[in-house]
């Protein structure tokens, strides 16, 4: 008889399967000559059987209890596969999903007009219209839309500013990129009397921001002072023989020649 499972108190446990072909009909049944008939009760009577102490069900379902007060290395590997299952489909869900709302986030973003809010004025004007200016410049080389790369440079700013601020080392790498390549834009297309002043304004917004995106970044070196697991101690042992000392005068070997004796 094949089985699925560890014994249970030193006997077999049978799987569902096995049950419904050794789980003989009712009694009732024995003279009904339907064989859909008898195999739906075989199914009720082992479904019966299943849930009862020590059967197949049963022991799903405890060891199902018993993993939500267990760790997860104590839990049975049915359950650790179905986890996993559901835990990978989720996440392919979830990154099937972030595209397509990126992908839509762009497509609005390219929407918006290059011109709005470009005229320079005030003191947010003073750094993004020499943007506008320069990706407007560079897109009629390109065959994207200047709105595309505009949308672009504001969602690259956005999430180096969340992400860093998260810790993520990718978003803060692309913060200080996203820093020095606006930088770069201003200056380049900044009026000549007032691109220093431009620039330099970019750079204050830029430390401000950073504030945020490269929060709790050190350059001091990290050092762990751990004691180590193993302490060798060396030890030198010397084992010296030393010989026995020799009777009292018997220092020149043993006495061969005896007195003579009346």
């Amino acid at each position: 008889m094949p089985n699925n499972d560890r014994p249970v108190n030193g006997q077999e446990n049978p799987s569902f399967f096995d049950l419904i072909d050794q789980t003989p009909p009712p009694p009732v049944l024995e003279l009904d000559t339907k064989p859909s008939t008898r195999r739906l009760a075989r199914l009720r009577a082992a479904w019966k059987e299943s849930w009862q102490e020590g059967g197949f069900l049963y022991q799903r379902w405890e060891e199902v209890f018993q993993a939500r007060h267990g760790s997860w290395h104590e839990a049975a590997n049915w359950i650790k596969a179905a986890a996993l299952f559901g835990g990978l489909s989720l996440l392919v869900m979830m990154l099937d999903a972030a595209g397509d709302i990126a992908s839509a986030t762009l497509k609005g973003l390219s929407a918006v007009p290059a011109t709005n809010g470009g005229d320079g004025s005030g003191l947010w004007g003073t750094v993004d219209h020499p943007v506008r200016l320069f990706l407007a410049d560079q897109a009629a080389h390109l065959s994207v839309a200047p709105a595309a790369l505009y949308a672009f440079w504001q969602l690259t700013g956005l999430i180096g500013l969340v992400g860093g601020f998260f810790g993520n080392a990718g978003a803060r790498i692309a913060s200080v990129l996203f820093g020095i390549g606006s930088l770069a834009m201003i200056w380049s297309a900044a009026p000549d009397g007032g691109r220093a002043a431009a620039t330099g304004l970019a750079a204050l917004m830029w430390a401000l921001a950073s504030m945020f995106a490269l929060r709790g970044l050190t350059l001091r070196p990290i050092v762990h002072n751990h004691p180590p697991q193993y302490q060798f101690n060396p030890a030198l042992h010397l084992h010296a023989t030393i010989p026995a000392p020799t009777p009292a005068g018997d220092d020149l070997g043993p006495d061969t020649v005896h007195p003579l004796q009346r």
